[in-house]
């Protein structure tokens, strides 16, 4: 008997996962954006597309700068056990949509919008679904709050680790927190405010450690990104949100959800314990320890995490 239950439970878990399947679609003139699309044996209706963070980040949340944690996939494949759809792709002029564009660096929020709807009608073809909510994680969070501005077809916002400040401000905190960047925060500070004033960052004299963050290449998008304020956009959402943070986050803090919540009154705020920015479990304030796990795709996620995304989905 026991073999049959243990028997029976492993059916069950094969039958609840689905095998994910390569999704195309339409991207810039000419390109194609690349993504992974999982829909459950037994699906409740619900599709949601995962919006991936800042930087060279890939679908399943991992990045050549050391990130490795996998938190999207494993995001992707805890929905399924819910039931729930879900879409993950790559950004324009990255990875499997590399050749979407010929400079991933040549893009504005306004593209991976674009990019995004494009996702949303793809999804929704695909499994027949009247709308699709929006995972935005870090980054993803904004171009999610961006999204929703004229996308009747949008279920509903889930905020994941998602600033409720302008990036500048945010940057500024994150250089701060780390006592090892004292030296460099003058320097920081001056090309922050000219990003902010619309204008490009002399680098000439920077010291290369801050050259990755300020590099010429990306001036653009940053001054471009520097415009939007998260609190204003989700204030003109106007559809159900969840702004889910861990307490253990190294660059996002709970400020960010707190303000992000004070301007959306009526969202669903939930704060995750134990949970740091790749959304795994994190049991103490040791920065080394938080960002080892950054390099561990076989961390779970946090608990709590797929918990609370499904519980909101299903009640709203």
């Amino acid at each position: 008997m026991r073999r049959l239950i243990a028997l029976l439970a492993v059916v069950w878990a094969l039958q609840a996962h689905a095998d994910p399947e390569i999704l195309i679609v339409d991207g810039p003139v000419g390109g194609k954006l690349a993504g992974t699309i999982a829909v459950p044996e037994k699906p409740n209706g619900q599709v949601a597309i995962i919006i991936p963070g800042s930087g060279p980040t890939d679908r399943d949340g991992n990045n050549p700068l050391g990130v490795k944690a996998a938190p999207y996939r494993l995001l992707a494949e805890g929905l399924g056990e819910k039931g729930i759809a879900t879409v993950r792709f790559d950004k324009r002029g990255l990875f499997g949509s590399k050749g979407a564009v010929a400079d991933a660096n040549a893009v504005r929020i306004s593209d991976y919008v674009a990019d995004v709807r494009s996702w949303i009608a793809s999804a929704r073809h695909r499994t027949g679904a009247k709308c699709v909510w929006l995972i935005g994680h870090s980054e993803g969070g904004l171009v999610a709050l961006a999204t929703v501005k004229d996308t009747p077809d949008v279920c509903g916002l889930v905020l994941v680790a998602a600033a409720g400040r302008k990036l500048g401000v945010v940057i500024r905190e994150q250089l701060q927190a780390n006592p090892a960047n004292a030296p460099l925060l003058d320097q920081a500070n001056i090309a922050l405010a000219s990003l902010e004033a619309g204008q490009h960052a002399d680098v000439s004299a920077m010291n290369p450690a801050l050259l990755p963050l300020f590099r010429p290449q990306v001036q653009d998008f940053l001054i471009d990104e520097m415009s939007y304020d998260p609190a204003k956009l989700i204030a003109a959402a106007g559809k159900p949100v969840l702004i889910l943070q861990g307490k253990r986050d190294i660059q996002i803090s709970v400020k960010d959800a707190q303000l992000l919540k004070e301007a959306d009154p009526k969202a669903e705020l939930v704060l995750i314990d134990d949970a740091n920015h790749v959304l795994k479990s994190v049991a103490s304030d040791d920065r080394a320890a938080n960002i080892a796990t950054y390099g561990n795709p076989d961390l779970p996620l946090a608990n709590g995490i797929v918990e609370s995304i499904a519980n909101f989905m299903e009640g709203n």
